[in-house]
């Protein structure tokens, strides 16, 4: 188990102009783990374990909605948090052993204005403590709330909460993380973002995952929730990432 950290390390799955990207404009998107032919299936899966989730498990925000803990909402979704370039980004940001703090999904509401820029954790002295992913359950488009970041934001000395101006407006220099459905954003947690606004009458489908240092405290107690099914079919590598053995 404690060799999981180093076998990651060593793995060439991200491009040199991915590791670039993810360096110097803090984001990247690259294609997912789910083969094109098993992308309906995968939405029916996520529009299923939406509806069938316990009100305690839903939050319902401002212009989106969320269900926590995708690890336990069935096998459609175990390889998105061990998917390897995403392991990698983590080897390569965070720098030290690490665990998955979160997966759930996010449906940006249609008509929905757009989110108020903001960093998932700030950088420390230590250096950068998260990496984030958001896989596009449906396509990603100007119109329909992509995720947009400001590229070297996460470099600079300042959070979006000391701004002076509207934190939903338009940013200078914003780029939007836009991509067919099945691709992955992988980013920095300190980086600036926030989705657009949904300008079209159709749902935002997306899952999010968050990975900080290991011995950090999880957003989600995931070790406490596994389910028995969930732990009898995941590989050593997730148990690893989640941390329960």
């Amino acid at each position: 188990m404690k060799g999981w950290f180093s076998i990651i390390g060593t793995g060439c799955e991200l491009t040199a102009s991915a590791i670039q990207d993810l360096r110097d404009v803090g984001f990247v998107v690259i294609p997912g783990p789910v083969a094109p032919d098993r992308l309906a299936q995968l939405a029916t899966a996520y529009d299923s374990a939406v509806a069938s989730a316990s009100p305690d498990d839903v939050r319902v925000g401002s212009t989106t909605n969320r269900v926590r803990d995708f690890v336990n909402r069935g096998s459609e979704f175990d390889e998105l948090y061990v998917y390897q370039p995403v392991l990698e980004a983590c080897c390569r940001v965070i720098g030290r052993p690490f665990r998955l703090s979160t997966m759930h999904a996010r449906t940006v509401r249609p008509r929905a204005q757009a989110q108020a820029l903001h960093v998932d954790f700030e950088r420390d002295t230590d250096g950068w403590t998260m990496v984030g992913f958001i896989f596009m359950v449906d396509e990603f488009r100007s119109d329909n709330g992509a995720t947009r970041f400001i590229p070297g934001s996460h470099n600079w000395p300042t959070v979006p909460d000391e701004l002076k101006d509207d934190p939903r407006a338009d940013y200078e220099d914003q780029m939007l993380a836009c991509g067919p459905a099945g691709s992955l954003i992988v980013f920095n947690g300190s980086v600036w973002h926030g989705h657009a606004a949904n300008s079209s009458d159709e749902p935002r489908r997306s899952i999010q995952g968050a990975y900080i240092r290991r011995e950090a405290r999880s957003g989600e107690n995931l070790p406490g929730r596994m389910r028995p099914d969930t732990l009898a079919r995941i590989g050593s590598l997730a148990e690893y990432v989640l941390a329960v053995k």
